[in-house]
């Protein structure tokens, strides 16, 4: 955190063209102990880290705000990474697979690559928590959100409530293929 925070107090002093040592007199705090907080050598008190940054005409949520932009991660699942999973639709001869694994405490979405043919011969119906996207990759489905019923076709989008019984009604192709994110509420 100390190196991320650095960082960050580098760039803005940089970005302002302002020296190690006048920003050390702007907030009162000495060249060398900047030089070490910038270098991630060592840490700014909650105090400090406001003066430095009222020195750089920057306020705190700023600050932490840019420290939070560089710790973003992104998550990389080549096709032959990607988990085959089981829900319900698998007895019915769905194929799921998961294209990103939420690693932390609770999961705040599940996004799936979902697969159906001919041989997929019922009709279950779904409802969970959340809200569901779909994008429709490939083929034609007629697909049910409560008492209504909605074609699908390559390009097509469907955002609804989860809570809602919802599922596939009538496939209109010999195979099917979307993409399926479920979002959950906090």
């Amino acid at each position: 955190m100390e190196t991320r925070i650095g960082e960050v107090i580098r760039q803005q002093r940089v970005a302002a063209n302002i020296t190690l040592a006048s920003l050390g007199q702007g907030c009162g705090i000495s060249s060398a102990m900047l030089s070490r907080i910038e270098n991630g050598m060592a840490s700014a008190s909650l105090d400090s880290l406001e003066r430095i940054c009222s020195a750089l005409g920057i306020g705190m949520a700023n600050l932490f705000q840019e420290v939070d932009q560089k710790t973003g991660e992104a998550q990389l699942l080549k096709t032959d990474e990607q988990m085959e999973v089981v829900r319900v639709g698998t007895q019915y001869g769905y194929r799921y697979a998961l294209l990103s694994y939420n690693r932390g405490p609770r999961k705040t979405f599940e996004p799936f690559l979902v697969e159906m043919n001919k041989q997929s011969e019922a009709w279950p119906r779904f409802s969970h928590p959340g809200t569901e996207f779909i994008f429709m990759l490939e083929g034609k489905l007629e697909y049910r959100f409560g008492d209504k019923i909605y074609l699908l076709e390559p390009g097509d989008t469907l955002t609804f409530a989860g809570n809602v019984v919802h599922g596939p009604e009538r496939m209109l192709a010999d195979y099917v293929k979307f993409i399926a994110v479920i979002v959950y509420d906090e």
